[in-house]
């Protein structure tokens, strides 16, 4: 495996500049997720280290060897297709041996590579079927087989798990993350899902407008986003425009004050209130908390989401499903409630950081 490095990689399509000056160092066998809405770059960013698609400008580098000019096939790049691209008349072996075929390995050679290929994604059994008697989920280790048999430099993962069903899913996302942590593989992931960036990925880069909002672990974007657009699109968050009033209160655009503690919060200048539905507790009681009054109550199975107006605003809950028994239980539309959290809960941030 080799690490990855990306220095001003930028591509222009006429007027329009789809990836701005991206720089990113992916640590050799690390896993990191490029994660954003769609037209924000990041498959873009993908054919370029993958060697589809020539960067206007900037550089790619694997173990700071610069492979910006290098075709696609001389650069050892493993990749996974959002469309699997199997080749429909082959099977599945033939389909992994494909590559080490067309790199002259003699049918020995590739038998045995096949077969190693196989038993890393436990298909050994099935590999003389064809793709279309194959599941979703066991054509899709079909793919991830052919990428890891020719022994890539970097692992390149495109949207590998948007066309499976939920359930198969997050089946799929356990055996990739376990796979490409046992390989130590190097892995550049393209993703719009947050859920599969958050529970795979060692980094997440956030991009918008084909630029990086922010770099950091999950942990550091959930819960230290720098701006409004990573809150919300990291995770689900009520975000509430307005200004900070001070140390200890926030107000709304509406006029609302809402409690903080932001004396440690490093934007001054903040437009947004942020704060995670799951930190937020609701009450049927509690003169000390904020007041509001229920609109929606959502059962979600193990949780249950309120939808809360505050004045004019309107707050997200989401908590564990009360008991039958308890109070929580029998709240309906129009009821009044309180919510509380910790002061410390909320980030102040802007509503989006300036581009430079």
């Amino acid at each position: 495996m080799s690490s990855l490095a990306i220095e001003k990689l930028t591509k222009r399509f006429g007027a329009s500049v789809a990836v701005d000056e991206l720089d990113l160092a992916v640590r050799e066998g690390e896993l990191v997720a490029l994660l954003g809405p769609s037209g924000c770059g990041k498959t873009t960013t993908l054919r370029m280290v993958a060697g589809f698609l020539p960067p206007s400008s900037g550089r790619v580098l694997f173990d700071k060897e610069d492979v910006t000019r290098l075709p696609a096939y001389k650069r050892a790049t493993g990749m996974v297709f959002q469309s699997y691209a199997l080749f429909p008349h082959m099977s599945a072996a033939d389909n992994v041996g494909f590559g080490l075929e067309m790199r002259g390995l003699n049918a020995t050679e590739r038998r045995k590579k096949v077969e190693d290929a196989l038993r890393l994604v436990r298909l050994v059994h099935l590999a003389e079927r064809l793709p279309r008697e194959l599941s979703g989920g066991q054509q899709q280790r079909v793919a991830l087989a052919r990428a890891l048999v020719i022994n890539p430099r970097i692992f390149l993962l495109d949207e590998p798990l948007s066309n499976l069903d939920a359930k198969l899913r997050a089946e799929v996302r356990l055996e990739i993350r376990s796979l490409q942590q046992r390989l130590g593989l190097t892995t550049l992931m393209v993703t719009h899902d947050r859920e599969e960036a958050l529970t795979m990925a060692d980094r997440l880069v956030v991009m918008e407008g084909g630029r990086v909002r922010q770099i950091g672990t999950p942990r550091e974007l959930y819960d230290a986003p720098k701006d409004a657009f990573v809150a919300d699109f990291v995770g689900r968050c009520n975000i509430l425009s307005g200004r900070r009033e001070s140390e200890t209160q926030f107000r709304t655009g509406s006029g609302l004050l809402l409690p903080v503690d932001s004396a440690t919060d490093e934007c001054k200048d903040a437009s947004a209130f942020a704060l995670r539905p799951e930190r937020i507790t609701l009450q049927t009681g509690g003169a000390d908390g904020v007041q509001g009054r229920l609109k929606a109550v959502t059962y979600m199975g193990a949780q249950t989401e309120y939808v809360v107006a505050v004045g004019a605003e309107v707050l997200v809950v989401v908590q564990s499903t009360p008991q039958a028994n308890e109070p929580l239980a029998g709240l309906k539309p129009d009821d009044t409630v309180f919510l509380h959290w910790d002061r410390k809960a909320p980030r102040l941030v802007p509503l989006a950081l300036p581009r430079v």
